[in-house]
Parts: C-alpha cells; structure tokens; sequence
C-alpha cells in the first residue's frame, strides 16, 4: 500500500486525510497548529514533526494550505517541503491558490524528479467528510493515472483539466461563480424578510423553481437556523475571489460581478466573522436593512405587517438635492493577508443628498466600487453607514464620490433627514446674521 503525507488539517484537510486512513493507506500527518492531530493519531497516523519529516519516505505527499503564502512557507522554509522530496514521488497540491504559484511549484519539483499535479476540490466541508468530493487537476494525465487510487479514496469524481495549472484556474473561475451565487441567494433572501414574507415557504419557492442552486441548498438552511458553522468560510472566500481578480487583470477580462462580490465579502470580514462559513455575509444585509433573516419558526410574523405601496412611498427620500456642507470621517479598509485588515480614517465633507444616495467630498484617493463607512459628527446620533462608491468626479485636488447606500433602515433614513433640516436652519440662521 502506498505510504501517504498530508500537510494540512483544517476544515477540508482533517476529513480527507481520515478518509485515508480509513481506505487503508499508511498516512503521516503534519500541521502547523498540531492539535489538530489528535484524531488522526487516534485513527492511526503517524504525526512529523516539520513538513520535512511528512515528506520524506513517503510514495505521495498532498497539501490543503489557505493560501500562496503558507504553500510558499511550507515547501521554502527552512525544514520545509523541499528538504524531504526525493525524486519518483507525487505531490498532489489541493488547495486554492494561484496559477502562477501552481506552475512555479511544478517546474521546482520537475528539476528534483518529482511529479507535482494542481488539483484543487470542489464540495466543502460536507463531501469532505462523506469522501464524495470533486477534483479538477492539472498536470501530467500519466501522473494523475498513478494516482487515481489515491483521489478515489478522498472523492467521486476526478476530472483532469489540462496541463500544470488548469486546475487552480477552474477552480478560480468556479469560485468565482459560487461567491455570486450566494450573494444572490442572500440578496433574495433578504428582500423577502424585508417584505415579511414567510421565509419557510419562500425558501421552498426558491428550491422548486429556477432560482434553485448548490448554494441554495447548502446555505438556506444554514441561514434560517442561524448555523454559522464553517463549511468554507468567508475568509476564504474572499482570498479565492481576490485571486479570481488578479486573474481577470492578467487575462484583461471585465467582471463587475466578481469585483462587487469581492467587495461585499470584504465587508464581511470587516465585521469580524471571517472565520464563520461564508453565510455569515447575511450579518451585512441585516444591517443594512436592520431586520433578522431566520425561519418562521423564530419570526413574529402578522399578515397586516406586509408593506404596502404607501409604506414603500412613505420611505422614499426626497429627490431634490441640497447642498451643504458637514464634516464626516471615513473609515477605509484594505485587505492585508488571510482574514486581516489595515484601515485607516480619513476626513470628508457631505457634499450633498439625494434619492439615489450621497455625495462625499474628499482629498484622500479612493476608488470605484470600493465600501466605505461613514461616520457623522457625534450630535447627529447617526450609527456608522456603510456605503458604496459609484462615481467620481475629480476637481483639482479635490475628489467628490457619488456614494449608494445599501439597504439603510428607515427610522436611520429620517434620523439622516433631520440631522441634515437641523443643519440646513442653523446654516439659515447664520446666513440671516
């Protein structure tokens, strides 16, 4: 039987390499965080003590890392990867990174003998488990042939994509595919709580009709019973997509549904939720429109509460615009590495109001499609509202952002008008001394 190394224990790795074991293949384990090998241990694998150690004397070497910067710390650092391969094995390299890393990996292990297959999975946590998951791979088909054993035991299904790096790209533009997909199940989720529809039944329209999905499926029930249990989490989500874009730069493809998902993930992870499975992005959507999204089993709901058109119009802002000019600070987030921020707050003006959102004047440089959060003066007794930039106008030094606000709740809407009335008459008043 072929002898086995697995780096890599977390949410997906744990159940794949136990599913190992469970088919008989002699495993040697190793994890960073090495608690995790308390299971494996007690099912009958061996635990290294570096990733050196996992690799050495073993027939097939396969790792589940996060992302390019633990792959490249794994197989570069000192005690690493590099330091046990030997030529005539196979690395099998199951986790989401990027193409380029996918390639460079290849051809570094080429030069020392050993065959290196790009083969990413598909089916979260779930498939894991039941050993059903799908692997899309790159590389040499001879290779993957070899190995064919080795993934049947972990998954169903194996599809070989093309040479070194077919299979980071399928799973990048899959990714990219999954993360809109439920955006849009959320989105639609969120209108119907907002409408006070019964969310049981409209879940069940959405499962019986066109709008059914995997992401339905998997997610709905999650949602509704407020289950934030990580299948695949938000986190890394957000580091897929961000990869997924830098792929679209590279291959000057245009995709403002991927750059919008990103940035709403983003959000998420501004939050703090982002090792929660990726559902947890309900958390912004019921912010934004300050209403719960859970099963009627938990819902108070009244037939007479339904909004009617005269409720819907009563909400409307009015569409006149009105200059002015009070001081905000805006809160700016980049993304720094796996589930980590660098923010900063800058200053800015509220240049104007209208139906469609608002206009921020600032110094600072910011982007399209980039969220925002907006912070007013202490006397407004506004909470912080999270806007999107739509446009931008630049006079001078001076930018001017046409922002949208998401989902703002009324009762934060008419709090937002009459600070702005207040504002306006003591601006009036001056003007009349």
């Amino acid at each position: 039987m072929k002898k086995i190394g697995f780096i890599g224990l977390g949410t997906m790795g744990q159940p794949m390499a136990a599913n190992l074991l469970r088919k008989g293949f002699t495993l040697t384990v190793y994890n960073r965080t090495k608690e995790k090998t308390a299971e494996l241990l007690r099912l009958g694998a061996a635990v290294a003590e570096t990733p050196a150690d996992a690799a050495k004397d073993t027939d097939v070497l396969i790792t589940m890392l996060s992302n390019d910067t633990a792959i490249r710390q794994t197989f570069y650092d000192p005690k690493g990867i590099m330091e046990g391969i030997r030529p005539g094995m196979t690395v099998i390299d199951c986790s989401t990174i990027s193409p380029h890393m996918s390639k460079t990996l290849q051809a570094e292990l080429a030069d020392h003998g050993v065959h290196f297959l790009d083969a990413p999975v598909t089916g979260s946590k779930p498939a894991a488990v039941s050993g059903t998951l799908l692997f899309m791979v790159g590389g040499s088909e001879e290779a993957l042939n070899e190995q064919r054993d080795v993934f049947e035991a972990m998954g169903s299904r194996i599809v070989h994509m093309g040479p070194s790096g077919s299979g980071s790209y399928t799973k990048l533009a899959h990714n990219t595919m999954v993360g809109i997909n439920a955006l849009g199940f959320i989105e639609g989720m969120a209108l119907a709580a907002k409408a006070n529809v019964d969310l049981t039944k409209f879940y069940e329209i959405v499962m019986a009709g066109a709008a059914s999905s995997k992401q339905a499926e998997l997610k709905g029930p999650k949602i509704l019973n407020r289950d934030f249990s990580t299948q695949f989490s938000m986190q890394l989500m957000h580091k897929d997509l961000r990869l997924a874009t830098q792929l679209t730069d590279q291959l000057q493809v245009t995709a403002p549904l991927l750059n919008l998902a990103k940035n709403v993930y983003e959000m998420g992870l501004s939050k703090g939720v982002g090792e929660q499975d990726l559902s947890a992005i309900v958390h912004c959507y019921e912010e934004w429109m300050d209403k719960t999204i859970e099963s009627s089993e938990q819902q108070d709901l009244q037939p007479e509460a339904l909004l009617t058109a005269q409720d819907l119009n009563i909400e409307r802002r009015r569409s006149v615009r009105v200059p002015m000019n009070i001081r905000l600070l805006l809160s700016v987030y980049e993304w720094e590495q796996e589930g980590a921020f660098s923010g900063q707050n800058i200053e800015g003006t509220l240049y104007d109001l209208s139906d469609s959102g608002l206009q921020v004047t600032s110094t600072f440089p910011l982007a399209q499609d980039m969220f925002i959060v907006i912070h007013f003066p202490q006397e407004a007794e506004l909470p912080p509202i999270t806007a999107r930039i739509i446009r931008i106008f630049s006079e001078g030094g001076l930018f001017r952002y046409g922002c949208m606000l998401s989902g703002l709740p009324p009762y934060t809407r008419i709090k937002l008008e009459e600070y702005i009335q207040m504002k306006l008459q003591e601006t009036g008043k001056k003007e009349q001394i």
